[in-house]
């Protein structure tokens, strides 16, 4: 029953923002599945996920578990197993009587912390990002960063989970409304290029999570679906075209692992190599993956 109050809770917040479930789920980074079994009772959420939970939603981490006037008992066993993870951000990091405290980041607190986390990720590294460094680009303390995320590997997992949400959202965007296959893999394409400093930056942080997928059971996992899903987005494509007439008659998954697998060859060799040398950058790279498509998917013109 406590469980389901929790929920009953949450499903409140989340209503009251005005997106859907699958929305609050990216903006508090975690798993949409994950927040559908909560809101479902047959998952606890954990102390972590109901501060981001709060912070997004504008509200006391106290009313969500019960623990404010009027609602007094009411907490789940997983929260009552962790008191005192639990506490309002004021709690865990009181500003100075001295200082007005500062505005809310864009997002929320949970999302800028991911979002430094990234840009750190790709400056530095994921094992040379501190907790320390995170709080101190988010203008926080440490047990902030903690409050939110309670280990280097939840964090890591939130990183990886924002990276994927975004480079979705930014092929989603550029490719709305364009029914030509032809210039929709082509723009696909275009996107995957390390031309611009955000595009560089986005490859470094897929570069360092690719050797951590080797060590972590969770980046594995998030590894596959990220793959499952852009390989999918490649052979709808491929399909569709082949369809039109304007691809050959190709096994649309088989064409989308080889052209998706150049892809990332061609960019590690691109961010492995120092800029402006011939033959190496991202122009280079554009080249041979449009050759690669006019070769082995583009069908000929007739008459």
């Amino acid at each position: 029953m406590q469980q389901d109050e929790v929920a009953a809770r949450v499903r409140q917040v989340i209503d009251a923002t005005g997106v859907s479930a699958r929305e609050f789920a990216r903006r508090i980074v975690i798993d949409p599945s994950k927040l559908s079994r909560s809101l479902n009772g047959t998952r606890r959420f954990t102390a972590a996920e109901l501060a981001r939970i709060a912070d997004i939603g504008g509200v006391d981490v106290g009313r969500l578990i019960g623990t404010t006037a009027g609602a007094a008992g009411e907490v789940t066993a997983g929260a009552a197993s962790t008191p005192s993870t639990v506490r309002s951000p004021s709690t865990v990091c009181s500003p100075s009587p001295s200082r007005s405290p500062s505005p809310s980041p864009e997002g929320g607190r949970p999302l800028q912390i991911v979002r430094e986390t990234v840009r750190l990720i790709a400056e530095r590294g994921f094992h040379a990002v501190r907790v320390a460094d995170i709080a101190a680009a988010c203008h926080t303390s440490t047990a902030a960063i903690h409050y939110h995320f309670p280990g280097r590997d939840e964090l890591l997992e939130a990183a990886v989970r924002w990276c994927m949400d975004e480079d979705t959202r930014r092929r989603a965007e550029a490719t709305a409304g364009t029914r030509h296959a032809g210039d929709e893999l082509r723009l696909l394409i275009e996107l995957q290029t390390p031309r611009t400093e955000q595009q560089r930056r986005q490859w470094c942080v897929w570069l360092d999570l690719w050797a951590e997928a080797a060590r972590s059971t969770t980046v594995g996992r998030l590894h596959v679906e990220y793959y499952r899903q852009w390989r999918g987005t490649v052979a709808d494509v491929i399909r569709r075209g082949v369809g039109q007439g304007v691809f050959r008659p190709v096994d649309a998954d088989g064409a989308a692992l080889a052209l998706t697998a150049l892809i990332d060859g061609l960019a590690s060799q691109v961010l492995a190599t120092e800029p402006g040398l011939p033959g190496t950058g991202a122009p280079a790279m554009h080249d041979a993956l449009i050759a690669h498509v006019d070769a082995c998917l583009t069908a000929p013109v007739s008459g």
